[in-house]
């Protein structure tokens, strides 16, 4: 049994936080919200983020960070992406020496276009830093529903101490060295999932979504490679695999937010209706910053931006990604004749 703290309270760190509990594992789950925590402690579950997912009396939830951090084997943050280096240099006094940091919050800096491992890293240098992701909605794994995720650290020793804490039954676990490329997987899958809820909203079909899908795995990829991460890790898990399930799904907050942005809301507003932090407005440009920096085309991503910032109406993006140069799908496979 691992004693651990999860940071953050919502949506999923909660399911998290319990698939630890039923692990055997002692957990303490932290709020940095009173209300959030009188919340759970009363009702032992948050009906507006996880309804039907009920806590165990034996879990400690708690708002003091000390008591959620000191003494603990291992670490989940699971914070939106916006408050991730807040939270971290909150934590700063509390951290020991070679402490385990799995980070699951999905992200990219905009001020300083840095992956979240490399935000914590900074924060907490003391601290060892893993990342997690997968196709895992927290509404599905809160109910024990059957999914996979990698597990991804600097260290195999890490990785697999992991991928030990938290596999079971229906929550299978692999590890990867990526770590680049499973965060950035993580991140701009959230941009891409905007575009698939926009072509929804906008009426479009089967056929459109399978082509985000696949397009979008390509530009994910290729700024993924250039920023050093590796091709497989795009066609697994936390790429490919992440994707499909982000793109498609209602659970998914961005898929959600997309939908009405497709159908005219701006995406403020949007944001308001889903009533969650939208991860893929917040990496969108900074998604945009490394393609610059890296000199990478991303027209689906670049799309995005146009419809999020720029006021560009999203039939019009559409129109103009599918009339772009004629192009080849892929230049490495040579032509016979």
């Amino acid at each position: 049994m691992a004693s651990i703290g999860v940071i953050g309270a919502g949506s999923w760190g909660t399911a998290l936080a319990l698939l630890l509990y039923h692990n055997g594992h002692e957990v303490t789950l932290w709020s940095i919200m009173e209300e959030e925590v009188e919340l759970l402690s009363t009702k032992r579950e948050n009906p507006d983020k996880l309804p039907g997912v009920k806590l165990p009396e034996e879990m400690e939830i708690t708002s003091d960070l000390q008591k959620a951090v000191c003494g603990k084997q291992a670490l989940v943050l699971a914070v939106p992406s916006p408050y991730i280096r807040s939270t971290a240099h909150s934590m700063k006094e509390y951290v020991t020496e070679g402490q385990i940091i799995v980070n699951v919050s999905k992200g990219i800096e905009e001020a300083t276009l840095m992956r979240l491992s490399q935000v914590i890293e900074e924060e907490l240098p003391r601290a060892e830093v893993a990342v997690m992701s997968g196709p895992s909605h927290a509404e599905e794994v809160g109910r024990g529903i059957p999914t996979t995720i990698v597990v991804g650290a600097k260290s195999r020793k890490t990785a697999e101490y992991l991928q030990g804490i938290f596999m079971n039954e229906v929550f299978r676990v692999y590890t990867s060295p990526d770590v680049c490329g499973i965060e950035l997987g993580a991140a701009l899958k959230n941009v891409v999932a905007l575009a698939a809820g926009i072509a929804d909203g906008l009426g479009y079909g089967d056929n459109t979504k399978a082509a985000l899908i696949t397009r979008g795995i390509a530009e994910i990829g290729r700024l993924g490679t250039a920023m050093g991460g590796k091709v497989e890790t795009f066609g697994g898990l936390s790429g490919i695999g992440d994707l499909i399930v982000t793109c498609a799904s209602m659970h998914s907050r961005n898929r959600r937010a997309g939908i009405l942005i497709g159908k005219g809301y701006p995406y403020e507003e949007a944001m308001k209706e889903v009533k969650m932090v939208v991860e893929g407005v917040y990496s969108a440009k900074a998604a945009m910053g490394l393609a610059e920096k890296y000199g990478v085309q991303l027209p689906i991503i670049e799309q995005v931006n146009e419809v999020l910032f720029h006021g560009k109406k999203a039939d019009e993006a559409v129109k103009e990604l599918m009339l772009r140069d004629k192009k080849i799908e892929n230049s490495d496979i040579p032509w016979e004749v």
